[in-house]
């Protein structure tokens, strides 16, 4: 199955969901060039803060709680320790580039929680090989935003479109190290249906993915999110997908791929246009 995460700085959200089958809660600190990179996309910059960490903490105690930090800076051992001691069970690394850098990670954390990799930079997908020989990686998760950004093109689906997630997820596989894509759209929304990606995350191996934003859109509080859907029944419409995916033949993934690659292409060209 794949393994869902939603973010959020709320105690109450992140109560409520993990109690509706999520399994991991993600406070997000990272904020270091993400408005020179997002700032002109409709992207959500949060603005969450270390109390937040320590609050979703305590309504969470026997869930998965990600923290995302800043990428390496000069303060990334402070942000490693204070993460770590107000209770993350993971952490994860962003807009990385070079194995360098993911050891300095490595060995700040150094066993205390869970490392994960950000994997959202051209420089890293080219570096993947030598990154991914770097002790102390627990799992791995493709962010397709930041990445079509930094590679220059128009939609952030294209890498799983033109085969570069197939080389990286197989290069990931070949350390059997756990890792995910991206993020997911309620059944039936996005520009890419949602159910058709969720095939692609069965046929290249993932077991993870971020909730997107149409999973809490409007809904900065537990009421206004039951009056906006039904959760637990919206994740179950993921789940169900995946399982009945996940009995499908090799020959019916690979024509599913063809036309998420279709659909992908036609998506560009509309873009293009209207740019």
């Amino acid at each position: 199955m794949i393994r869902y995460c939603f973010i959020t700085n709320s105690p109450d959200l992140a109560a409520f969901v993990t109690a509706r089958g999520v399994d991991r809660v993600m406070v997000d600190l990272e904020l270091l060039g993400k408005v020179e990179r997002q700032g002109h996309l409709s992207t959500v910059i949060s603005r969450h803060s270390f109390d937040d960490v320590e609050r979703v903490r305590a309504a969470i105690p026997g869930a998965d709680l990600l923290v995302r930090l800043n990428s390496i800076h000069p303060g990334i051992e402070g942000e490693v320790e204070r993460a770590i001691e107000l209770g993350a069970d993971s952490l994860m690394l962003p807009m990385f580039r070079t194995a360098e850098e993911v050891r300095r990670f490595c060995l700040a954390v150094d066993g205390r929680s869970r490392v994960v990799l950000l994997l959202e930079t051209a420089q890293a997908v080219r570096n993947l090989e030598e990154i991914l020989d770097v002790s102390g990686i627990d799992e791995v998760h493709i962010g397709l935003n930041d990445l079509h950004l930094d590679l220059g093109l128009t939609f952030m689906f294209e890498p799983v479109a033109n085969g570069m997630v197939d080389d990286i997820a197989a290069a990931i596989r070949k350390r059997a190290l756990p890792f995910g894509i991206g993020g997911l759209a309620r059944a039936g929304e996005g520009l890419l249906p949602a159910e058709l990606l969720v095939a692609e995350h069965v046929r290249l191996g993932s077991t993870g993915a971020i909730l997107s934003r149409t999973f809490h859109r409007n809904s900065p509080t537990v009421e206004e999110l039951e009056q906006e859907m039904d959760f637990a029944a919206e994740l179950g419409r993921l789940h169900a997908a995946h399982r009945k995916y996940s009995s499908a033949s090799t020959a019916e993934l690979q024509a599913i791929h063809n036309d998420v690659a279709a659909r992908v292409a036609s998506i560009v060209r509309s873009k293009t246009a209207h740019a």
